[in-house]
């Protein structure tokens, strides 16, 4: 406002793109925000919060982040609006996928009959994921509920190619179904050795557990395992910063509890997997 003194009002108007007859207007308002104005800059830099601790989500699943922490309930739109002016971008990355390969399989594929899946339990995907953490290897099996995306059961091993983070994560997935005893579960999985051995897949009819494989070299027989595989990784990393080998089990526990208990899942309406299955069980 000072330059007004070296300078013509019309000549600073011109500069800052303001009519010279709204000018005083311009200058209250500069002073005193409207309380719409205040609210959205709160809003922004709110979402700027949220964006540094999950950079690798939209404006969507911020918003809906938001909303299940603070019970600040925000249009899709005003959400894409205040990350607009905030530059927000997700900087997750996106995978590409092969083409199916040969329709061989070891068992059938099950999900390719469209099977309906309109409970817990019902259809149980599996898959392996490995990754580096300062030079040293993990592999993290995980078992996903496909009908609430909740992670059941998971395995972490450094050791590479070790079956047993498979086994384990199936045991626990075996304690699980007895919540269950009657309901008939199919479980998937690629070709991999130990998903196809004899060990594996011998105790699974005692606990009424159909097993059912994608395609060889068809990763998106499994789409949905493969997918969140992708978000695991970029969240650990991108959102929870495991940058050093102390302690990835107990950090890899603690996104697994976040990612069940405390992630809003698109897929779910932005519930996260928990808040699913316990409206689920209200309504039955």
């Amino acid at each position: 406002m000072e330059l007004s003194g070296e300078f013509p009002i019309k000549l600073l108007c011109e500069k800052i793109g303001v009519q010279r007859s709204s000018f005083y207007n311009w200058k209250h308002s500069a002073i005193d925000p409207p309380k719409r104005t205040r609210s959205l800059i709160r809003n922004i830099a709110l979402f700027q919060t949220y964006h540094e601790k999950y950079p690798s989500h939209g404006y969507r699943w911020l918003n809906a982040k938001i909303k299940l922490d603070l019970g600040l309930v925000l249009s899709d739109p005003y959400a894409y609006k205040c990350c607009k002016i905030a530059g927000i971008k997700s900087v997750s990355k996106h995978y590409k996928y092969k083409k199916p390969g040969d329709p061989f399989k070891t068992y059938p594929n099950l999900l390719l009959a469209g099977v309906n899946i309109d409970g817990p339990m019902q259809c149980v995907v599996s898959d392996m994921t490995a990754f580096y953490v300062k030079g040293s290897y993990y592999e993290l099996t995980l078992y996903m509920d496909l009908w609430n995306d909740e992670l059941v059961a998971h395995s972490l091993s450094a050791k590479r190619g070790d079956r047993m983070t498979y086994i384990n994560g199936l045991q626990d997935v075996i304690e699980f179904k007895k919540q269950f005893p009657d309901q008939e579960l199919i479980l998937h999985s690629d070709q991999g050795s130990v998903y196809a051995s004899k060990s594996y897949n011998e105790l699974l009819p005692m606990y009424n557990i159909t097993r059912s494989m994608s395609r060889a070299g068809t990763p998106t027989d499994n789409a949905a395992m493969e997918s969140i595989n992708g978000w695991v990784k970029t969240e650990l990393f991108t959102d929870f910063h495991i940058t050093s080998n102390d302690d990835v089990s107990r950090q890899v526990d603690d996104y697994i509890r976040f990612f069940n208990e405390e992630r809003p899942a698109y897929t779910l309406g932005y519930l996260t997997p928990k808040q699913y299955r316990e409206r689920f069980a209200q309504k039955h």
